[in-house]
């Protein structure tokens, strides 16, 4: 078993004020491997006295050395990947070769990017060239900063470093099911050298240690990222001190196909569900396809899905790992009947676990067709390997079909007619859109309309969002 019950505050390692363990899970087998603490408020109040004393040092540290300690984080993130990978794919069952290449490489890109905004970010410029007004980007101050399981080191980087780059300190709370790469984290900060009480990580709950950080009198800012339910609850607890709150939501991402669309258009839009277990909030969750080419669609879509090998995280190659726990398999599974019991068709997959694998949460790929937007299916977010597949008649009904949905992170479009797809793209109701199987670009931002969040994510917007503005008049 191993033993993380440490918390890093002021930049050391320390036991928690109260003992309070728990048992951290492998996906793949379901057996405890490792153990940490919860911690409590006594423990959140230490590490915020801590950040918010050392703010009146860090927030006037030159950009120079925020750069110099920034670059030399990265060159340890490298020297230490394939043990951050190890980490992730022991803790959240991601497969070990995408664990490498699309979870830790995810966190190097927006260290790289986020170092790259800084050197370039102008922090006080005067407000026209003819004016005596001078406009001044401030760090925000202490930020309580949550981070989900289902891509651990990308949203810490997200986070974590914008907040460090604009000269804020902070508390990192990383999942309590997932968290042993914030801690390996945390070593690499510690590491660098950065000065003490800057970086702080105190694992917990939401019910704890998250409460404890939305409500805290003394933090400036709260940036969440998880599930809608839990961010309306982290809104209101930071209703009381006005503190700005970030949110990066769930989602129910459309992706309309149009018969025009590029051959391999439907695969490709099942392998993109599947990926990461479907735990991507942004996932197309939703494929919506024009009549004229829906019986081909179904067959296609179903024909990849049998494609796709399950099989524990360990093992190397092209395959998809278990979901997460056994409460997110348990609401999986119950998802997946419930669309049987609504009266979808079941295509491929199902609530029976994949052959040969008894112990650990796997799940089939699984695909729904005939599906109608008011099922529990089309509505709620799965957080799991399963598509649903519904037919459109033309373009306003499907942009309508997509718009029809609390969420809003991301919108997907396939089809060879270019002023259709930025048409569309205008029409959608979310945060990003996806063209024809093209992807963000690091330093865009990334965030949701509506119940998908209220903040953005990478670049310069990062950024912006660990600072406050000041107008000063007069200055010349």
């Amino acid at each position: 078993m191993i033993d993380k019950r440490k918390f890093y505050i002021n930049g050391r390692w320390v036991n928690p004020i109260k003992k309070n363990d728990l048992e951290v899970i492998n996906p793949s087998n379901e057996n405890a491997y490792a153990v940490i603490s919860l911690g409590t408020k006594d423990d959140v109040d230490l590490a915020v006295r801590h950040a918010k004393n050392a703010f009146l040092s860090w927030s006037r540290i030159d950009k120079k050395t925020k750069v110099f300690l920034l670059e030399k984080l990265l060159q340890i993130y490298n020297r230490r990947w394939d043990e951050i990978a190890q980490t992730m794919s022991d803790e959240m069952g991601a497969p070990l070769d995408w664990s490498s290449s699309a979870q830790t490489a995810s966190g190097a890109d927006h260290i790289n990017d986020f170092i790259k905004r800084l050197k370039e970010f102008d922090f006080e410029k005067k407000f026209e060239n003819n004016s005596n007004n001078f406009i001044v980007y401030e760090p925000i101050g202490v930020c309580g900063l949550i981070t989900p399981w289902n891509w651990p080191i990308n949203q810490i980087t997200l986070k974590v470093i914008p907040a460090l780059a604009s000269g804020c300190t902070m508390i990192l709370k990383p999942s309590e099911i997932a968290p042993l790469s914030g801690m390996l984290f945390a070593e690499i900060i510690d590491e660098a050298g950065f000065p003490s009480g800057v970086f702080n990580l105190i694992n917990g709950d939401g019910d704890g240690v998250g409460c404890d950080l939305s409500s805290h009198n003394d933090i400036d800012m709260i940036s969440f990222t998880g599930s809608t339910r839990a961010g309306k609850l982290i809104s209101k607890n930071a209703a009381d001190t006005i503190k700005r709150v970030c949110l990066e939501l769930g989602g129910k991402g459309g992706n309309i196909i149009f018969a025009d669309a590029h051959p391999d258009a439907v695969r490709e839009g099942v392998r993109n569900i599947m990926s990461n277990s479907g735990q991507s909030c942004d996932a197309p969750t939703r494929m919506l396809v024009e009549k004229s080419i829906y019986k081909k669609a179904i067959k296609e879509a179903s024909e990849e899905a049998n494609k796709i090998k399950v099989d524990l995280a360990s093992k190397k190659g092209d395959h998809i790992g278990p979901v997460i726990s056994k409460k997110q398999y348990n609401k999986i599974i119950d998802l997946i009947k419930s669309g049987i019991e609504e009266g979808a068709s079941l295509v491929a997959g199902g609530p029976e676990k994949p052959s040969g694998l008894k112990n650990g949460y796997f799940i089939k790929p699984t695909i729904f067709t005939d599906v109608s937007n008011n099922m529990r299916i089309a509505k709620e977010e799965i957080f799991g390997p399963v598509l649903s597949i519904i037919p459109f008649e033309n373009e306003d009904d499907a942009i309508s079909i997509v718009n029809d949905t609390t969420y809003g992170l991301g919108n997907y479009v396939q089809t060879q007619d270019k002023d259709r797809a930025k048409r569309v793209a205008r029409k959608f109701r979310s945060g990003g859109v996806y063209i024809n199987g093209n992807s963000a670009e690091p330093g865009t931002p990334f965030g949701g309309y509506r119940q998908s969040g209220n903040g953005r994510e990478g670049g310069n917007w990062g950024l912006e969002e660990y600072l406050e503005v000041k107008t000063i008049c007069g200055w010349d």
